[in-house]
């Protein structure tokens, strides 16, 4: 993230706010929640770390040894934890009312504060695994860099190791992100930056208007397709016990929102009737205060970021770019911004870069480094890490517009 520093910053503030700030949920809870949320998308990394955080938190050592282990109040959030990281559409008042109601009760501050620690942690896994990240060094399971053949850095898996210290440190200075762009495929030829430069210009030339009708025609186009659409990777093996441990019914996960079963029961959301900018933005400051202008002012400026470059080339207008890449990750979420041309994201979102951003949101744990290295590959590191800061920010936004469109159906009925 250091690539763009004022989204970090924003980041940072962020996080900190919601883990070491005022809140209503006491400070080991905001680290375990942190670890269950990692848990659904089996993140190593980011549970290892709050691990690290939560004993420093004065946290029980046995609630380490799983969720078998924790409080019945804590236990009490895995469904919502569950349904929130991969079809959020399911959320209902019912799952609001159980933790509000009888013994082990939550407040509704306690219910928003949570939902909030979940949905960061769901879609930093989309972050971590689609940049690549992984262990740290010093941690089994965690990836070094080697100097391979020709001098190219190969990146290998550490093995188990007793004694961190024994895991060959390597000289980590001629690091990936300083790597040249990766070289073209035979196989899989990509559209150049040239084209989708001239793409959009069309596209902002265009001036006919679409009727509703096509518009909706347009957005249930990419969904079918969308539903289509292979993913990279393979299902990960079996669940490694340190993670599992944290993880119930691991065989629920992403369902295409196009093959959601009966569509009445499950209507498309129409950001139209209930948006973060007028609705969500108000409700989360309401029961968690500062929280809103916080989580408004990251979604805004990743959203809102640009150095008007694309690859080598500048003074490139990459608005419409930034908003198919935003508008896509939201439909794979059944959201619908009725003003939006979905005929866009084919016109510049190649089907490759669809696939990537599919599996970078609904199944990250399947993403690794080669995939990120496969897509994009005329575009420098920044940028591409700039996708994946997308990637995170919109189904995180895409989450809570889900949870806190259901709290407010809950308070309000």
């Amino acid at each position: 993230m250091g690539y763009h520093h004022s989204y970090l910053e924003h980041f940072l503030k962020t996080q900190n706010f919601i883990l070491k700030g005022d809140g209503p949920l006491p400070f080991n809870y905001r680290h375990y929640i942190a670890i269950m949320a990692s848990g659904r998308h089996q993140c190593s990394y980011l549970i290892s770390l709050q691990k690290q955080e939560f004993i420093l938190q004065g946290g029980d050592q046995n609630w380490l040894k799983g969720l078998n282990c924790i409080p019945q109040k804590l236990r009490n959030l895995y469904d919502i934890n569950k349904t929130l990281a991969h079809r959020p559409w399911l959320l209902k008042k019912s799952h609001i009312e159980k933790l509000t109601k009888g013994e082990d009760s939550w407040s509704l501050a306690e219910v928003v504060h949570a939902i909030v620690i979940l949905t960061h942690f769901h879609s930093l896994c989309s972050f971590v695994f689609s940049c690549g990240v992984n262990q740290e060094l010093d941690q089994a399971g965690g990836y070094e860099y080697r100097q391979g053949v020709g001098g190219l850095v190969e990146l290998t898996n550490v093995k188990s190791s007793s004694n961190p210290k024994d895991i060959p440190l390597v000289d980590t200075r001629q690091d990936w992100k300083t790597l040249p762009p990766s070289p073209p495929s035979p196989t899989e030829p990509e559209v150049g930056i040239s084209t989708l430069v001239q793409r959009m210009k069309t596209l902002s030339e265009q001036t006919e208007e679409c009727t509703p009708v096509e518009l909706a025609k347009r957005f249930e186009n990419i969904e079918t397709q969308s539903a289509e659409l292979a993913v990279v990777g393979a299902e990960p093996a079996e669940t490694p016990a340190d993670i599992g441990c944290f993880v119930e019914d691991v065989t629920f996960i992403y369902q295409d929102f196009a093959k959601r079963g009966e569509r009445k029961e499950v209507p498309t959301f129409r950001v139209q009737d209930y948006s973060w900018d007028d609705h969500g933005y108000s409700l989360v400051n309401r029961l968690y205060n500062d929280v809103g202008n916080l989580l408004d002012e990251k979604f805004k400026t990743a959203y809102n970021l640009t150095y008007y470059t694309m690859g080598g080339r500048t003074d490139v207008d990459t608005s419409r770019f930034r908003r198919a890449i935003w508008n896509y990750i939201q439909c794979l979420l059944g959201i619908r911004h009725d003003d939006y041309d979905y005929g866009e994201i084919d016109a510049l979102l190649e089907k490759s870069l669809q696939m990537f951003i599919k599996s970078a949101c609904c199944y990250p744990e399947r993403v690794t480094k080669k995939d990120y290295d496969r897509v994009l590959r005329e575009f420098k590191h920044s940028e591409k890490v700039h996708v994946n800061v997308m990637v995170l920010e919109a189904r995180m936004q895409a989450e809570l517009i889900y949870a806190l469109r259901t709290v407010n159906r809950y308070m309000t009925n």
